[in-house]
């Protein structure tokens, strides 16, 4: 999970009535009379960084049960849907890339009955302002209540999880092509931002492949909660779930493949290197075994002469660039 950034403890909250928003932004503690004050009324409450005592207070006045509020102080629970006898508990996980294409999470859950959605976060990264837009714009399905509510969260989350697999895509084919073109860059440079970008698609899968046993779990009949009306939409955001899983496992793939890809290039390189010290050292060669020959305790005609010098240096000369041509048309230099 990616590191918690300060969150600032607003609240949001929200009634609706027969379809239509009726109250915006009320202290949370009044939503539990403003929902009883009409049956009619829908309720939604985002709580930013709770702390205990106001969770106890929630579970009181909503029923919550025990374990589904231990999960919420533990976190790090893995994104799943359980069901209780007064409502229903969704874990999720919203993720984000940031500048340096590094994936980082927050954890999102859930409280969910037949007339009240609340949200629980613990740090800035969901978007909850993006959130209420989306359902401002689909305002006319408001009338589907708790169904249309969970509707948003889900979009959203899963939107961003899409946006997330996307980005490591396009970062992907830039290491792709640093690989194959960027020769000024270290290979073990190249290497760790494979294992990096492996790091998260590992985690993105982790997050990614339950969601699609959630939302298989809310669309149950059993459980009462989809309306007819919001079938389609739900089928939408599972199609997103299933694509969203097979791009990272397509992706994972392909992290594997271009990791095999740069040891073999670096073998490559390697193999490279060494055929062309190879040729320099026979090159560097032929002046040392002339000079060597002509250093021995012999008696030559031109012994002691300057055709000595200037035979040896023909010698030294020809031989090594005799070689240096011959390496080169055969590419070992």
């Amino acid at each position: 999970m990616g590191d918690r950034a300060p969150a600032t403890r607003v609240n949001h909250t929200r009634i609706y009535r027969d379809g239509a928003l009726v109250e915006d932004g009320f202290p949370a503690g009044e939503l539990h009379a403003r929902l009883s004050a009409d049956e009619r009324n829908v309720g939604w409450l985002d709580l930013c960084r709770p702390n205990p005592e106001e969770l106890s207070l929630l579970a009181d006045q909503f029923g919550l049960h025990p374990l589904a509020v231990e999960d919420i102080l533990q976190q790090a629970q893995r994104a799943k849907l359980d069901h209780y006898d007064t409502h229903l508990f969704l874990n999720t996980y919203v993720a984000l890339l940031g500048t340096a294409d590094r994936l980082s999470t927050g954890e999102v859950s859930a409280f969910i009955t037949d007339r009240l959605l609340v949200t629980v976060r613990y740090d800035d990264q969901f978007d909850v302002v993006d959130l209420m837009r989306r359902w401002d714009e689909s305002a006319e399905l408001a009338r589907n209540g708790v169904s249309y509510l969970l509707y948003g969260l889900l979009d959203a989350l899963i939107d961003g999880h899409f946006e997330a697999v996307q980005r490591l895509d396009s970062a992907l084919e830039k290491l792709q092509d640093d690989m194959f073109q960027g020769r000024d860059l270290p290979r073990n440079n190249i290497q760790r931002r494979v294992f990096l970008a492996r790091r998260d698609l590992v985690r993105l899968r982790q997050i990614a492949l339950p969601m699609r046993e959630v939302v298989n779990a809310v669309l149950r009949p059993t459980v009462h909660l989809v309306t007819t009306e919001m079938i389609p939409y739900y089928q939408d955001v599972y199609d997103h779930v299933i694509r969203v899983i097979e791009w990272t496992e397509s992706l994972r793939d392909l992290n594997t493949t271009m990791l095999e890809t740069n040891l073999m290039l670096q073998n490559n390189q390697m193999n490279a290197v060494v055929k062309q010290v190879t040729g320099w050292a026979a090159v560097i060669a032929v002046p040392t075994a002339v000079t060597g020959f002509f250093g021995q305790n012999l008696n030559f005609p031109w012994r002691h002469t300057p055709m000595e010098f200037y035979i040896s240096v023909a010698v030294t000369l020809g031989l090594a660039l005799l070689m240096y041509v011959i390496f080169r048309v055969k590419k070992w230099l």
